[in-house]
This record gives structure tokens, sequence and C-alpha cells, in this order.
């Protein structure tokens, strides 16, 4: 089976479902991760001091090679405590994720929506350590506009008729699952000055089947599980200076990414509140045999407002000249009320 695009179309379409070695399918893939934490771990749900959040994301790749055929991702959520004080200042949080992606001449889309949930225990006599468990469910469904895909069995001694190959029969043009989804996570504010997360995750235990073809075979294998590790910090250099850095890392089947890198922050004004205090920021991330990044971005009044690029390092760079993906992002976290954020601050928001 091939699409209208030939072979830079194929390397593409290879390449967005591999970071090393092969892969059978990949999930959702930001540069800028830290805007779609919901994404990553079930586990940051709720993790950020506020009342609420609202998170949003969009992604358009390889437009220079694909044009139309571009590959065009976003995420948006919401989420917030539900349950407070449950054990002096525990606490459950709920959140909805909903992401979408369409690539290629076929308009392959896939399309999520997911509800999670999570529990936040503080720990220690100041309540500056968290545990977090998370848990995630929902609904993933693919489409494909078989109609614009080319097949062998449709020429004929160079002519082309559309439906006459076998394959048509064979094929339908949605499959849907269920997911879910599952993360920890530790959050630790080990002074004024610093403060770190770390995370672990399980995506797709469910491991549902993917395939258009009607006939499937006993072989086949489903979505298989997406491993996820994160380690995020804060480290105060000064009152208004911070550095941020961060590592994500993702496994699933034979593929494996690890992007890494630091965002350096700078508080303007005199008013340092979170998360309404306005700031600057820059940062510089790598993704292992793929890709340098470059963030920047403004906050103010619990606005947070980003963009990102991708400059393409790998062999594919000759296919795309160099060029990769574009991301703009904007988040609101909603100030919590002054009795409530004097007894609760959250040990590190990282993600």
């Amino acid at each position: 089976m091939k699409c209208r695009n030939t072979i830079t179309g194929a390397l593409l379409f290879a390449a967005s479902i591999m970071s090393i070695g092969n892969a059978t399918a990949q999930d959702v893939h930001f540069t800028q991760f830290n805007a779609s934490p919901l994404t990553i771990n079930p586990a940051f749900t709720g993790a950020f001091q506020g009342e609420y959040r609202v998170s949003a994301v969009y992604r358009d790749q390889w437009r220079s090679a694909l044009g139309n055929a571009a590959f065009k991702t976003y995420a948006v959520s919401v989420d917030m405590p539900l349950i407070r004080d449950i054990s002096i200042d525990d606490y459950l949080a709920g959140g909805i994720q909903l992401y979408n992606d369409r690539a290629g001449d076929g308009n392959l889309n896939n399309f999520s929506g997911l509800a999670s949930l999570a529990y936040h225990k503080f720990l220690g006599r100041d309540g500056k350590m968290a545990l977090t468990v998370g848990l995630q469910g929902g609904y993933s469904s693919k489409n494909l506009d078989i109609s614009k895909l080319y097949f062998a069995g449709d020429f004929n001694e160079g002519n082309w008729n559309p439906g006459v190959s076998a394959e048509w029969a064979n094929l339908n043009n949605r499959v849907g699952s269920w997911i879910v989804n599952a993360g920890l996570a530790w959050s630790h504010a080990a002074s004024d000055k610093f403060s770190y997360v770390l995370g672990v995750g399980a995506n797709n235990l469910t491991q549902p089947l993917e395939s258009f073809q009607k006939q499937q075979s006993t072989k086949d294998v489903g979505l298989g599980i997406r491993y996820t590790a994160q380690a995020g910090a804060i480290i105060g250099v000064s009152d208004r200076f911070s550095i941020r850095p961060a590592v994500l890392f993702q496994s699933q089947n034979a593929a494996s990414e690890i992007v890494a890198g630091s965002e350096f922050h700078y508080k303007l004004g005199d008013d340092y509140t979170y998360p309404t205090a306005p700031a600057i920021y820059a940062g510089g991330w790598y993704r292992h045999q793929d890709a340098a990044m470059v963030t920047v971005g403004v906050e103010f009044k619990g606005f947070r407002i980003g963009a990102g690029y991708d400059f393409n390092t790998s062999d594919l760079k000759n296919a795309t000249n160099g060029n990769g993906g574009f991301e703009v992002m904007v988040r609101y976290i909603a100030p919590s009320p002054i009795e409530f954020a004097h007894k609760l601050l959250y040990p590190c928001g990282r993600f």
C-alpha cells in the first residue's frame, strides 16, 4: 500500500513512528512536553498551586516537506482539586485530556478522550513532600480516508482504477479502543531555592489491537505499553532568576526517546506571587538522535504563553531541509483563595 507522497512521504511517516530504532506505533509527542502534563503521567493531574488549570498545545510538523499533509497535533486539558483535606492536606484531583492528530494524504486521524484521577498524599511535618498515584482511562479512535490511498492492484497497464484492488474490501476506515494509563510521582521542596519532581508511568495497559484490516491475524500485536520516566527541578539562583532542568524518557515496543534540557526563567517587576507574577523564559532542549529544540515564552496573571521549534538533526534532515516541528501553547492557572494558598503550597509544579 502506498500513499500519494512517494519516497519522501514514506520516510517522513516512518520517522514519525521512530525515535531510536523501529516501532509499530508511537503515542503523543510534543517538544513542550510540560505544556501537556496529563499526556505524560496521570499522576501530574492536579499537581500545581491553584484552583484549576487549563492547558492547550498545538504542533505542526514537516509542513515544508509535506504541505497540507503535514502532521498536525493538538492536546487540550483541564484539571483541578476535587476533594480537599481528605487527611490533613491530602486531596483528590481530577482532569480531562483531549488529544487529536491528523497526518498524511490519507488523513489518518487519531483522537483520544481521557479522564484522570490522582490522589496527592502530603508527607512530613511541613508538608513539603508529596507522593501521588494517578489513574487515567478513556477511549481512542482512529479514522482513515481510504479513498485517498493507492494500492498496487488499482494500477492496470498504466491506468489507475480506484476500488479495483482487493485491499479496499479488506479495510475499515475506523477503529476504536479503550485505554487505561497509570502513574506515580514524588515531589519535594527541599529548600526555598530547590524543589524537584520525579515520575514514572505506564500507558496503554490494555494494549488494544489497532488494525484497519477487517480480517485480523491472530499474530497481530496490540498497541504496545508506553513506559515513561520524568525528572524536573526548579533551582533558584536569585529571587528573580531560576534554572529549570527536565528530562523525559519514553519507551514503547522497540522505540525509545530521551529529551533533556533546561528552561531559564526570569521574574519581572516586584510581584513574586505564584502563578500571577510576570516573567519571561527561554529554553534549550535535545531529543536524542532526532532534534535540537528551542522554547520561549512569557507568564502574566496566571497565563503562560509559549512557542517551540525543532531543528531536525537526524538523517531525515536531507528530506526536510532541517525543518522540524513548530508548536504554540497556552496555559492558565486560576490562583487559589488567599486562605487556601497559605495553607497548601504544592512542593513542585515543574510539569
